[in-house]
């Protein structure tokens, strides 16, 4: 890899996607490969069900009234992603200037939007079969990672990290580099929030597949913590529409109110911690601090609270209908034991009356 800028679009498309499937589909026609770290050691970093990569070839595109070669890679996950990077190759002549007047230009104009949406509709026709549950719309994630195979000293991280063009202050710039890591005097990865900056004089490509990763993760996190926001909704819908039936309907419908809460309980556990697990860093001290500063950073953990708080709620719910069915049937259960002692007293009481 040469300079670069890497412009992420990740898209939550299905619950599920069967790579395998992937697999066969897209080789047919373009080059495919599973995701593997280069420099980590193959048991140093954990990914049990890496995702399909997939070159999708070049383009010409127009970026800030200059021509830029774009590269198009796609890759697929397990866990219903889609993510599309558009590789932007800086000529070896391209100055410092001319790399944040881009950086500025790329987060002000949304001028990508459509290249990335055309790409995106393309690769959901073509696999469309591979796809459980899909169909999910308005998830996506966006990020940027400035890429140097060639970094200057003089250069400032800083003003390219926030496509700023004017000053900024001291504490900005403190807290712009608060997480900035570097493993040798030819490497260096700086992540924020919105974008990253990864220099590397060996050419890895493994610090922006970590960051790729992670927003992944913080993708589905933010769908499930939204899907339970919905289904908590339609829950109390649900509780309030059964306190206007008649008792013993109202039975019925906690029922299937039940069952639906502990089919969600189960499916969002079971997802939960499949995204946790799906890359762990095991081995590798340098990649642990890097992937472990990336999830703090797009606050996963405050996300997997929020789902974790909505389950808690959802479990508490289960619970209070789960009482209130037992003590209807108590109720009813009394009320058969008093109509059959009624009934006894009524069919003895000829034998009494001789």
């Amino acid at each position: 890899m040469s300079n670069s800028i890497l412009l992420y679009r990740l898209f939550d498309v299905a619950e599920e996607i069967s790579l395998e499937q992937v697999e066969q589909i897209l080789s047919r026609r373009r080059p495919t490969s599973r995701l593997r770290l280069a420099i980590a050691r193959p048991r140093a970093v954990h990914i049990p069900n890496p995702p399909v990569t997939v070159e999708l070839g070049d383009e010409q595109v127009s970026l800030a009234g200059r021509n830029f070669t774009v590269n198009f890679t796609g890759k697929v996950y397990d866990l219903g992603v889609i993510s599309l990077l558009m590789q932007v190759s800086l000529p070896p002549e391209t100055g410092y200037d001319q790399i944040r007047s881009l950086a500025i230009y790329l987060n002000d104009s949304g001028s990508c939007a459509g290249i990335f949406q055309d790409r995106l509709c393309r690769i959901q026709k073509e696999l469309a079969g591979t796809m459980k549950h899909p169909g999910v719309q308005g998830f996506e994630e966006d990020y940027t990672i400035f890429y140097f195979q060639d970094w200057q000293p003089d250069w400032d991280p800083v003003p390219l990290l926030l496509a700023e063009a004017q000053p900024v202050s001291e504490q900005v710039r403190r807290e712009t580099l608060r997480h900035s890591f570097s493993y040798g005097p030819d490497d260096l990865a700086i992540i924020t929030w919105a974008s990253a900056l990864v220099y590397d004089a060996a050419g890895s490509y493994d610090i922006p597949d970590l960051l790729e990763f992670a927003a992944t993760q913080l993708l589905e996190l933010r769908y499930y913590d939204s899907l339970l926001s919905d289904e908590m909704a339609r829950m109390y819908d649900a509780i309030e529409d059964a306190e206007t039936v008649t008792r013993f309907r109202r039975l019925n419908q906690y029922r299937h109110i039940m069952n639906r809460l502990m089919e969600l309980v189960v499916d969002v556990n079971e997802i939960t911690e499949r995204i946790q697990n799906s890359l762990k860093v095991t081995e590798d001290v340098f990649y642990a601090r890097v992937y472990g500063a990336a999830l703090t950073v797009f606050r996963t953990r405050a996300w997997m609270e929020s789902i974790e708080r909505k389950l808690s709620v959802v479990l508490q719910n289960y619970t209070m209908l789960s009482n209130r069915m037992v003590n209807q049937q108590s109720t009813v259960l009394e009320l058969a034991i008093v109509a059959l002692f009624l009934l006894e007293i009524l069919l003895s009481l000829p034998n009494l009356l001789r």
